[in-house]
Parts: structure tokens; C-alpha cells; sequence
């Protein structure tokens, strides 16, 4: 993986925050902060940022589990506001509205994209911005729901790996057991990214920056990491299936 100074990486995420809360005018920012490191760390950059007064935390869980219970340790750290909405009516609400029972893929989009009404509610409301907790893993194998978890005004992780994420969540004093837990959505009972991804974000790292940034051959990956072919093409067909979600809508030129 790139070698970073990730001391200097933190002065640039937090003057980044600031910046941008600067030059939109806005009163502060809101966090969608479900109980892992990628929020967690968005949270602790932001309160870095501007102070407590001017974060905002939303927690909005479908399933009562252990997930709300980190995120409001997040909260309660930073001593910033905070507030749980259960999202379960409003998803119900949109399930009644189908004339078909969506699958838990896409129930879960439903999920994910009323927490984005809300965060944008909260933002129109206050005059703040919302800050996104996306990844550079989950952004280019596509792992994150198209206008949902994707959609925010600025996100501040979004060029770092997660693998880099977790070492900047132990550089800026995150909880040991939100670094330490396993990575999820909270979409279903048991469902990690991991294993959702089908394999583990050490080794999708070692091959995106590989196959991204330093544009190397296929077999050269395979053979520098020690591992499958396969392996490389499996992560190399994730990040070219989710071309399309990376990108605004397009039509035809005039």
C-alpha cells in the first residue's frame, strides 16, 4: 500500500471541512453516524473542524442492535448534539406504498436512502452541510447505494482506502471497539461488508491501489501479492459493473 503521513493527511482532511462549511456560509454540518469507523472518523474530523456546536449527529437505525449503542458512544464522546430516529416506520410506510415485496437488496436501498432524506431534511432545515462517510474502497467497487449512502454535499474519506481510514481513526483517538468491529451496514441481522464484498478489505486494498493508482498489469498484482488471477479480475470487475454509479446522469448530445 502508499505510504502516507497520515499527520499531514489529517491537517488536510480537517482544514478541507472547514473550508468548504467556510465558503458555503452554512451554520455547521450533519453526520449520518451509524456506529462504525467511517462515520466515526467523518465525525471526529469534523468536531476537529469546527467544534462540537457545529456537528450534528444523526443515528438512524431500522434493527435495535449494538450498532446504535457505538454510535451514540461516538456522540457521547465528542459531546456533540445528537438525535436517533427509527427509521423502521418510514421504510413500512414505502413497502405498503409497492404493489410487490422488495428483496433485502432492495429493501435495503430503501433503508439507505430514507436516511438520506432525513440527513438532507436536517440540512435544509439548519443551513448545514452534509458531510458523507463513503470510502475509496466502497466508491470504486460500487459498494454503497446510488443516491443514498453516495449522496452528500462533500466526503472527506472518499479518497482514502479503508484499510488507511482505520489508521487515521487510531491517530484521532476513535473508540478501540468502533476501529475494532467488523464493518456493516446494518442492513440485515448478520450482514458485513466483507462478506457481502466477498473478501476482506486488506487484500481488496492491496489490489485496488494496484490497479487504480499505479495502473499495474493483472498477472503483476496476482503475482506481487501472491494470490489468484482470479482474485485481481474479481476485484477489477467490481469496479468496472459500478462504472455507472460514479458517474451523473447522462443523455444524448445536441
Amino acid at each position: 500500500m502508499r505510504q502516507l503521513d497520515y499527520d499531514d493527511v489529517i491537517k488536510k482532511l480537517v482544514s478541507f471541512i472547514r473550508e468548504r462549511v467556510d465558503e458555503a456560509n452554512v451554520n455547521g454540518v450533519v453526520i449520518g453516524i451509524s456506529g462504525g469507523v467511517d462515520s466515526a472518523t467523518t465525525a471526529f474530523l469534523a468536531v476537529k473542524a469546527l467544534g462540537r456546536e457545529k456537528v450534528l449527529g444523526l443515528i438512524m437505525p431500522y434493527y435495535e442492535n449494538q450498532d446504535v449503542e457505538d454510535a451514540k458512544l461516538v456522540c457521547e464522546t465528542l459531546g456533540i448534539n445528537y438525535k436517533i430516529i427509527n427509521i423502521k416506520p418510514i421504510v413500512d410506510a414505502f413497502e405498503e406504498s409497492l404493489d410487490f415485496e422488495p428483496d433485502k437488496i432492495t429493501k435495503g436501498n430503501i433503508m439507505v436512502r430514507a436516511r438520506m432524506i432525513l440527513l438532507y431534511a436536517h440540512a435544509n432545515q439548519y443551513n448545514f452541510l452534509v458531510l458523507g462517510t463513503s470510502n475509496k474502497s466502497e466508491l470504486l467497487t460500487g459498494y454503497y447505494t446510488k443516491w443514498g449512502d453516495g449522496a452528500s454535499d462533500y466526503a472527506p474519506l472518499i479518497n482514502l482506502y479503508k484499510t488507511e481510514v482505520w489508521e487515521i481513526a487510531k491517530r484521532l483517538g476513535v473508540p478501540e471497539r468502533i476501529i475494532k468491529k467488523k464493518p456493516t451496514a446494518g442492513l440485515w441481522i448478520g450482514q458485513t461488508d466483507e462478506n457481502e464484498l466477498g473478501i476482506s478489505y486488506k487484500l481488496l486494498d492491496e489490489i485496488l491501489y494496484r490497479l487504480v493508482d499505479l495502473k499495474m498489469p493483472k498477472e503483476k498484482i496476482a503475482e506481487e501479492v501472491g494470490i489468484p488471477l482470479e482474485k485481481v479480475e474479481y476485484v477489477e470487475n467490481l469496479v468496472q459493473k459500478s462504472k455507472h454509479k460514479r458517474k451523473l446522469p447522462t443523455g444524448p448530445e445536441f
